[in-house]
């Protein structure tokens, strides 16, 4: 059970309060209410609720029913592999774990079949997942096989212990040749499916980035994520005013195609769970990302700097 005291004249409804503070969806947040799940002194209250100063909000715990998730033989890249641990190179429009409406053809269901052996730690829709990219986000994840390998590896990214690089290609000219961006990363408050620079219901987000190649309107860069907030990268380049090429939700720009956004987990690092030993690996860019990169190269070469 969750317990939270309103200190404050908020003068808002209890479902828009508790979206931004429990990041959860509006319509999660209503089944809850209406299922008694979430109390406001102790009785059950509507989703319109205005909240008051020394009301005292419990939300129990409460898992959405999704249906069986099992294994799929589907190709996985398995870069690295042990007792403890596998390190796997996501493709192109693969979701990680199974969801509400998405239960089948995610990363999990093909580890599932792979490998007996998971980690538990984040539930039976989770098995092994420790960290996770976006769906058109390609590049390596880890994965633990055991729950002491899962909290030796969550421990190493909580205290930001672990390498993780990224590559991307943005839109526009980036002067600086390398820089830093700390800002705070919370619910959009107009769109609840995206992220935004907030200073409202967010947490810290660092991201630091040197510039790779400039094209005459887009860079190429290497990231590093300091901190691993959701869409992160994405938020942050948009942010600064040069979004991802290819970013359906935060790009701004007509899409170049449908194959993905221009973003890559090229570089994972961390610490073996039993040898203690630093282990770091490497994935070459995705076809996909690499024919994008091409158009812009071919551009430049022929002069043609229309877009």
């Amino acid at each position: 059970m969750q317990k939270i005291v309103i200190n404050d004249e908020i003068n808002k409804r209890i479902d828009t309060y508790l979206i931004d503070v429990l990041n959860f969806s509006r319509s999660k947040i209503q089944k809850m209410l209406k299922e008694d799940y979430i109390k406001v002194n102790d009785k059950p209250i509507k989703n319109s609720y205005l909240l008051r100063p020394g009301d005292v909000v419990t939300v129990d715990d409460y898992t959405e029913e999704l249906p069986n998730v099992e294994g799929e033989d589907m190709q996985l890249d398995i870069v690295y592999e042990d007792d403890d641990v596998i390190v796997v190179n996501k493709a192109n429009g693969i979701v990680v774990h199974p969801a509400i409406g998405n239960a089948s053809h995610t990363l999990v269901n093909g580890l599932m079949y792979h490998s007996k052996q998971l980690s538990n730690l984040n539930g039976e829709f989770r098995p092994g997942i420790v960290h996770r990219i976006d769906a058109y986000t390609t590049g390596l994840l880890m994965v633990a096989k055991n729950n002491t390998a899962h909290e030796f590896l969550s421990k190493q990214l909580e205290n930001k212990k672990t390498t993780r690089k990224y590559i991307a290609l943005v839109w526009g000219r980036i002067e600086n040749d390398t820089g830093t961006i700390d800002a705070p990363i919370g619910r959009d408050k107009k769109d609840r499916k995206k992220m935004a620079v907030t200073d409202e219901n967010s947490k810290s987000a660092v991201t630091h980035f040197r510039v790779l190649k400039r094209f005459s309107n887009a860079t190429l860069l290497e990231l590093q994520l300091e901190t691993g907030r959701t869409h992160q990268i994405r938020v942050h380049m948009n942010y600064i005013g040069h979004p991802v090429v290819n970013d359906p939700v935060y790009g701004r720009r007509k899409l170049i195609d449908d194959s993905g956004q221009c973003l890559h987990a090229k570089t994972l690092g961390f610490i073996h769970p039993k040898t203690l030993k630093y282990m770091e690996f490497d994935s070459e860019l995705p076809e996909c990302f690499i024919n994008i990169l091409h158009k812009f190269e071919e551009e430049d070469k022929n002069g043609n700097n229309s877009r």
